[in-house]
């Protein structure tokens, strides 16, 4: 009662709080704000917990994605190549769709009809050439050949005993391999077929994103909102811009294979130099597998018509030109181009190759492409955001230091 009673001393009356009148107690008043060591232990971890689960459940969407691309890869592949076919060709069809006044269907069809006529013009141009050179490559194999049989006659080192049981040998293993060597072409048989019907597929692709490409994006547009589309179209709009630098890329380093392989195919003085320079060119754009067949055709008609000593010097050249190639040149311009670091095109080349082998190893560094872009606009996003709330709280924390105007 005494204590209601009692009169209420007015805030600016009451007495301040004495300070601390010592280190010690400084440090006490001080430690009374911190936080324990063990409330910072256990954020952390339950931080680290936090951001475990999502990365888990990332990882958990990533493999899950594999399986779908797995399963669905028959489908997938051919629009892959059709939409990284477009990036070359799609200039060429809105020029003519936008400039010539040409209708879609018809542009598309010009564009497609004119790339088919050029890949096949070049082939009928370079099969005189090779079938005039082929004469002297058969008749090179054929004295090499007969070389090797005088020599292996002449000499001691195997006796035509050895050469003979060595051959019915061979005619026996062939014998009964026989089944192995059937199933082994049905195999080869299938895969060509398999092979004619992805091409008929991509061409087919091809033609109708070439003739309706140009609504896909107004079509996202609409279909992601009036919040997402937008987002989407800027996004689409940099992977198909990352995609058409990587094919340029991809074909000025061909390109550059080419004309270095053929020029020391000429000063070897091997013959077929320049359809060999034309295969090194179209072999460029299959990772590993390509390289290996466009250099080894090269060492052995080298082999056949130069010797060893010119085998040799063929097998050197290519070796440096594909080191060249894999070290500098690619890493170099696709990183340029597509704004990827060096490394990250290496590690995406290695990392495609190893898990899904060749084909892994060409999509690969433009789905790296597609993924920075992602990354990027995201980062912009997320910039854009902090930017605006730090210039929020700017403008609030002035607002609260000058107070209420005078009127």
């Amino acid at each position: 009662m005494l204590a209601v009673m009692q009169p209420r001393v007015p805030p600016s009356l009451q007495a301040e709080p004495e300070a601390p009148s010592s280190g010690q107690e400084m440090k006490a008043a001080a430690s009374a704000y911190l936080p324990s060591r063990e409330s910072v232990i256990g954020d952390g971890m339950r931080s680290t917990a936090r951001w475990t689960l999502r990365l888990a459940v990332i990882a958990a969407g990533l493999v899950l994605l594999g399986l779908v691309l797995k399963y669905a890869w028959v489908i997938v592949f051919p629009v892959l190549m059709a939409l990284i076919l477009c990036t070359v060709l799609a200039p060429v069809s809105t020029f003519l769709r936008v400039k010539v006044r040409l209708p879609n269907p018809l542009a598309a069809a010009v564009t497609m009809v004119a790339a088919i006529a050029l890949v096949i013009g070049a082939g009928f141009a370079l099969v005189p050439r090779a079938a005039s050179q082929s004469d002297d490559i058969v008749t090179g194999a054929t004295e090499g050949l007969q070389r090797i049989l005088d020599w292996v006659q002449d000499s001691d080192v195997v006796s035509g005993e050895q050469v003979d049981a060595g051959l019915q040998e061979l005619q026996g293993r062939l014998s009964g391999s026989a089944g192995t060597i059937a199933s082994g072409l049905l195999s080869g048989v299938a895969v060509i077929s398999n092979g004619v019907i992805n091409l008929v597929l991509v061409l087919i692709l091809g033609f109708l994103f070439l003739k309706d490409g140009h609504r896909f994006l107004p079509w996202l547009s609409r279909l992601g909102g009036p919040t997402a589309g937008h987002h989407l179209r800027s996004v689409a709009e940099g992977a198909w811009q990352t995609l058409g630098d990587f094919i340029r890329t991809q074909a000025l380093v061909s390109f550059i294979d080419a004309v270095l392989i053929g020029a020391g195919l000429l000063v070897i003085g091997v013959p077929l130099a320049v359809p060999l320079a034309v295969l090194t060119f179209f072999a460029g754009f299959v990772p590993i597998v390509g390289a290996f067949v466009a250099g080894a055709a090269a060492v052995l008609v080298a082999l056949v018509s130069n010797g060893p000593t010119g085998a040799l010097l063929v097998l050197a050249l290519i070796v440096a030109v594909q080191q060249l190639e894999g070290n500098v040149l690619s890493p170099f311009l696709q990183s340029r181009s597509m704004d990827l670091h060096a490394a990250v095109v290496l590690l995406a080349i290695t990392l495609g190759g190893s898990l899904f082998g060749v084909t892994g190893a060409f999509f690969a560094v433009p789905v790296a492409a597609v993924l920075a872009v992602m990354l990027r606009y995201l980062d912009d996003l997320v910039e854009q955001r902090t930017t605006q709330s730090d210039d929020v709280a700017r403008r609030a924390s002035a607002d609260d230091l000058q107070g209420p105007q005078a009127e």
